[in-house]
């Protein structure tokens, strides 16, 4: 079971995608997927009423995937939480986790086209898991019990644009990271009980299908549990929030690889979460 919105920007409808493809509207259930719906049990009503036959079928060939969550009220990232892509980056490991944020209107689908920031020089790809809060989180006693309150996984890519980030960033990074379309998302939300280990999880980039990036969540420094543990005891993570895991290494800022440019196709894939494509244009 995959969670999807299809529809124009701005008209989304909420569906789920059964085991051979088939899209059930999701709209006798709720108006959207969002926090309000995570947060009621609405991964298992859907689930409930899947099985029961309860849900119309929709058609959804050619219709645009947009982000399989409405917009988040938090996307929180982790920054170089990758061992190489730290090296790559010219830092050392971190002690603890580098967080960031990216602004919510980021967020775009899957498949949508990615803009150019105007002024810029060095635009970058990331591929990275991103985990969706499904209850409210505060204060949790270990990363044991972290697990238990998301309810699903999804595909980020944290575009940015390096000299924003880091050039022009004075001591912040939120120049580079927040531009328009910088995060496409999805595009499926799986329910986090058919992701039996965020940490064993293959991803991949490519430009121009050209691959880039190869790599393995099992790889990360801080895992899923450690990460909404830490986050947990500074903030308090809501439904729906997202929180974007880091990327491996493999990206243009480790020099080895030419920064996007107008034209370039990006595409982005983790096991058993399926596959982005992005074009760049110009803003």
């Amino acid at each position: 079971m995959r969670f999807v919105r299809l529809g124009e920007p701005g008209a989304e409808r909420p569906a789920v995608l059964d085991d051979v493809d088939q899209a059930y509207d999701l709209t006798p259930l709720t108006p959207d997927i969002d926090g309000r719906f995570l947060a009621g049990d609405g991964i298992a009503a859907a689930r409930r009423a899947l099985a029961a036959g309860e849900l119309p079928p929709v058609a959804h060939a050619g219709v645009r995937l947009g982000p399989p969550l409405a917009r988040p009220g938090t996307v929180l990232c982790v920054g170089m939480n990758y061992a190489a892509h730290a090296a790559e980056s010219g830092g050392a490991p971190p002690e603890q986790p580098v967080i960031f944020f990216k602004t919510p209107n980021t967020v775009v689908g899957a498949h949508d086209e990615v803009l150019i920031p105007r002024g810029a020089e060095k635009t970058d790809w990331e591929v990275e898991l991103a985990v969706v809060i499904g209850r409210r989180a505060r204060y949790l006693a270990s990363p044991d019990e972290a697990l238990s309150y998301v309810a699903g996984y999804t595909i980020s890519n944290d575009v940015s644009e390096r000299a924003f980030q880091i050039e022009q960033s004075g001591g912040q990074w939120s120049k580079g990271k927040c531009c328009e379309t910088f995060n496409p998302l999805g595009p499926y939300l799986v329910p986090a009980d058919e992701v039996p280990d965020p940490q064993a999880l293959r991803l991949r980039s490519f430009v121009n299908g050209e691959v880039r990036q190869d790599s393995s969540t099992a790889d990360m420094i801080f895992p899923v549990a450690e990460l909404i543990h830490h986050l947990s005891q500074y903030l308090v993570l809501e439904p729906g929030d997202v929180i974007n895991t880091g990327t491996p290494e493999g990206v243009a800022l480790s020099g080895r690889f030419p920064y996007l440019a107008v034209g370039d196709v990006m595409e982005i894939e983790i096991e058993g979460l399926g596959r982005q494509r992005q074009v760049l244009a110009a803003a």
